[in-house]
């Protein structure tokens, strides 16, 4: 029997509104003589990308965040260029001298200076900068990964939950129900040093791989629920449609339709989603880190740099070293929200933001 081929018609739906596909991609164009000509179809992205660059804020938020990611992939040659690592302590006696000597003014070296571009920590003297970029480099990291991890398993049990229906339905969507119930953050920081212990004497357990290791786990798998709960609520319309009954009708398999047609046709849903959940995932390290049960010194992240401000006071004396990992922190989460937005707005046919 002749399989069907794959149908790659890409249908841009809003989470949560089950809102009808876009028309089918190809139309017709009258011409000004009256022929008509078939317009170039466009992909899914192809008419995201139309809609983002109309947008400033849309394309700002793109500029920040392309920005944002060269910084931390080219930590080691902006940290070359400086003249420094994130690592090396400065220990000279009148650095330290005047690091302990309470009521002091701050030394003029503490701040952005030719040698230390975003100046050095309290206490240690490590470069500000170095550890910016390889901090950015560990939390961005960290939250692409666990995102990855959120959004594989959120779509695939989602979109299997909604085809097959009955009792893989109900089953998966009891887990479901069973994950988003639990409070997450106490979740988190409950597990969290439990893995880690438990992946000490594995090779996820070497150096700084065991608390990204760790923190990419646990993220990743208590990020997963509520984006398996949209895409089931997608594939229960999907799966009725014309195109998935004529797959089934040339014989292809449970596996085909759901993997070359189902999934595929809830790309849309599932970007919008993964693009608003890194934001999140970038807020969740930072946090736990803070806390003291994620990324530990001397590896840098951004949370860690929080916390080293606050164990030791610093932020009273030398607000600087607390507004830098900061403020760096507030413009990538602000920027991947924003862009989030854009996101959802350009892959809904319907948006209208004015």
């Amino acid at each position: 029997m002749k399989r069907a081929e794959p149908l790659t018609q890409i249908q841009s739906v809003e989470p949560n509104t089950g809102s009808p596909p876009l028309p089918p991609a190809t139309t017709l164009a009258t011409t000004p003589e009256g022929t008509a000509a078939t317009a170039e179809a466009r992909s899914l992205l192809a008419t995201a990308w139309m809609r983002i660059r109309r947008s400033k804020i849309a394309l700002t938020s793109l500029c920040v965040v392309v920005a944002i990611m060269l910084f931390a992939v080219l930590a080691p040659v902006l940290s070359a260029m400086s003249g420094n690592d994130p690592f090396t302590s400065n220990t000279s006696p009148e650095v330290l001298d005047d690091f302990q000597t309470p009521g002091l003014p701050l030394p003029g070296y503490m701040y952005p200076s030719a040698h230390h571009w975003l100046g050095v920590e309290p206490g240690l003297g490590r470069d500000l900068f170095a550890r910016l970029a390889y901090g950015g480099q560990v939390s961005l990291t960290i939250a692409l990964l666990s995102t990855a991890v959120s959004v594989v398993l959120g779509t695939v049990l989602g979109a299997a939950a909604g085809y097959f229906g009955g009792k893989t339905d109900a089953i998966i969507s009891r887990i479901m129900d069973l994950f988003l119930a639990f409070p997450h953050l106490l979740l988190v920081l409950s597990l969290t040093p439990i893995l880690q212990s438990r992946l000490r004497d594995t090779p996820l357990g070497e150096g700084s791989f065991l608390p990204m290791a760790s923190l990419v786990i646990i993220l990743g798998f208590f990020g997963w629920a509520y984006l398996a709960r949209i895409v089931r609520g997608q594939v229960l319309s999907l799966r009725e449609r014309e195109f998935v009954e004529a797959a089934r009708s040339f014989g292809a398999s449970h596996l085909s339709v759901l993997f070359k047609q189902i999934i595929p046709n809830v790309m849309g849903v599932v970007l919008v989603y993964a693009t608003m959940l890194i934001p999140t995932n970038i807020s969740a390290e930072a946090a736990l880190s803070f806390l003291g049960v994620g990324v530990k010194d001397p590896t840098p992240s951004w949370g860690q740099m929080l916390n080293a401000a606050q164990s030791g006071n610093w932020y009273l004396s030398d607000p600087w070293f607390l507004a830098v990992p900061g403020v760096m922190l507030i413009v990538t989460v602000l920027a991947f929200n924003l862009l989030g937005d854009a996101v959802r707005d350009a892959l809904d046919p319907k948006a209208s933001r004015h």
